[in-house]
């Protein structure tokens, strides 16, 4: 028996020296995400509005630069996506068309890679710059790309909290008041996510001023 350990500890501690570091990759770029998404979040719901745009092209720095540095990870992009995004939104105007063309790359680049990844994130967000943004010839925004994105996402996450606020907000902005509100109701319904508590409650507020205003 020790004779047959003596012979197996060399191959634990190779085993090892491969596995420890690449946890210890997976944990650092855990952590980097849930910064981004934090930041995200605090940019998002607690900053003045007239202070967000400045906001977000500084994280929009550290997005970019954690993308490059994982090109193989679709969370990466998707986030890199999602801040390009809002920051275009912050920003608005023209000057805006180009972030969002850039958000739209990300978000396919990372469909691409795993359209499954962050329970679909990248098709919602994908889905939610198609019927927000103009058509063409002034953009690419398309509502029927629009549904067959955020009804995708929904197959992948049919109950969380983004996928279903998304795709109640664009059966408002089609004017299909009853499903939105049915759609927004689920969102409300949504599981907590332990990390993000601050995007839940942003979301669940927005959510809930759309209700009011479809009751009025």
């Amino acid at each position: 028996m020790t004779e047959r350990l003596s012979h197996l500890a060399p191959r634990l501690l190779l085993l090892a020296l491969i596995v420890l570091p690449w946890l210890a990759r997976a944990d650092a770029f855990d952590e980097e995400l849930l910064t981004i998404q934090q930041r995200w979040a605090e940019i998002q719901y607690q900053l003045a509005e007239d202070d967000r745009a400045d906001a977000f092209e500084a994280l929009r720095e550290h997005t970019r630069a954690f993308a490059e540095r994982h090109p193989r990870r679709a969370e990466a992009k998707i986030w890199d996506g999602i801040v390009l995004g809002t920051w275009a939104g912050a920003k608005g105007g023209l000057g805006a068309l180009s972030l969002v063309k850039q958000a739209r790359q990300d978000f396919q680049a990372a469909i691409a890679l795993d359209e499954r990844s962050l329970d679909g994130s990248a098709l919602t967000s994908l889905g939610s710059l198609y019927y927000q943004v103009p058509g063409w010839p002034i953009s690419f925004g398309d509502d029927d790309k629009a549904r067959e994105l955020l009804t995708r996402a929904l197959e992948i996450n049919p109950d969380g909290i983004d996928s279903n606020y998304f795709y109640a907000d664009f059966l408002l902005d089609q004017g299909d008041r009853a499903g939105a509100r049915r759609y927004f109701e689920k969102a409300l319904q949504a599981p907590a996510r332990p990390q993000r508590p601050l995007a839940d409650q942003g979301r669940r507020d927005e959510i809930s001023d759309k209700l009011k205003a479809l009751a009025s």
